[in-house]
């Protein structure tokens, strides 16, 4: 079993709440109230963070938002992602074009994280926003795992197994098949589920009291079930028409691995096979300019 640390917890759960509500600032009172936390100790979190530069505290109402800490910290985690800056004028000019909305996914051992948002990226998206952290298990984070080697692929499957209660020869065989065609492709896409819709209503219900324990325990029952979804789809026929929730293509710089992926989204209507391959073409040539550019092989006019 991971450690866990509760007092750390409660801290990123505070920075989680504010992340999450960026044009907001909160009390200790509703401070406690959405993330269940008692007010002393909530108190002193509060006030250890704001002497650090972490929060700041309004003089007259006493409510805190995010301190310049912070953005010290976001400016030094975006120097070590500096792929990002090249990727935001790609994705707008995708989004006016395409009229879709579009996020940028970045993987952790454990956990697909949302970086970015470009317009209305997906309904789901939308309930949490910036921050958004989903299991890194299969079937989620599929596009990162087609392009990764065998052991990580295989430690992507294991999980998912053992969230399951053991080997599933049949959930396997769905999940590897589901590789092989994101991988000769080039791209991944994924259908709109029973789970999906479970989740946003989950995550709006959370929205409003906030606990990373119960954030976690609802993302990994989206995973777990839509194990038993058509989640991917896996053939595509110019001419059907698909219910579709992301299509995600990744972005390579370096390595033979994907350092995010782009991910589009919020199609309001069922769209054909053939829009689809258009659009993952059109993000394809976004992702190839990146890699240039981030590689060095072109330079910004």
């Amino acid at each position: 079993m991971a450690l866990f640390s509760q007092p750390t917890a409660r801290a990123l759960a505070i920075l989680d709440l504010l992340m999450a509500n960026p044009q907001q600032a909160f009390g200790l009172t509703e401070m406690t109230r959405r993330l269940n936390l008692n007010k002393a100790t909530c108190h002193a979190i509060l006030t250890t963070m704001a002497n650090y530069g972490f929060l700041v505290q309004d003089p007259k109402t006493k409510a805190y938002r995010l301190g310049p800490s912070i953005i010290a910290a976001g400016n030094a985690a975006f120097a070590q992602f500096p792929v990002l800056e090249y990727a935001r004028p790609e994705l707008e000019a995708l989004q006016n074009e395409l009229h879709m909305g579009f996020a940028v996914t970045g993987r952790s051992k454990l956990h697909q994280v949302l970086l970015a948002m470009y317009g209305r990226a997906a309904e789901m998206i939308d309930s949490f926003q910036l921050g958004l952290r989903l299991p890194n298990t299969a079937p989620v984070a599929a596009c990162f795992t087609a392009f990764s080697d065998a052991k990580y692929l295989e430690a992507w499957l294991t999980r998912a197994h053992d969230s399951r209660g053991g080997y599933n020869e049949k959930l396997d065989q769905k999940l590897r098949v589901s590789l092989i065609a994101i991988r000769a492709r080039g791209f991944e896409v994924t259908l709109k589920t029973q789970a999906e819709m479970a989740l946003r209503a989950e995550l709006g219900r959370i929205h409003n009291s906030w606990s990373l324990t119960e954030l976690e325990d609802v993302a990994n029952k989206y995973q777990h079930d839509l194990c038993d979804e058509h989640f991917h789809l896996d053939r595509i026929d110019p001419k059907a028409k698909y219910n579709v929730s992301t299509i995600t293509v990744p972005v390579f710089v370096f390595k033979q691995l994907p350092i995010m992926c782009f991910v589009a989204g919020s199609a309001d209507k069922p769209i054909t096979g053939a829009q689809i391959e258009n659009i993952a073409a059109r993000m394809k040539e976004s992702a190839d300019r990146i890699t240039a550019l981030a590689s060095g092989r072109e330079t910004v006019g």
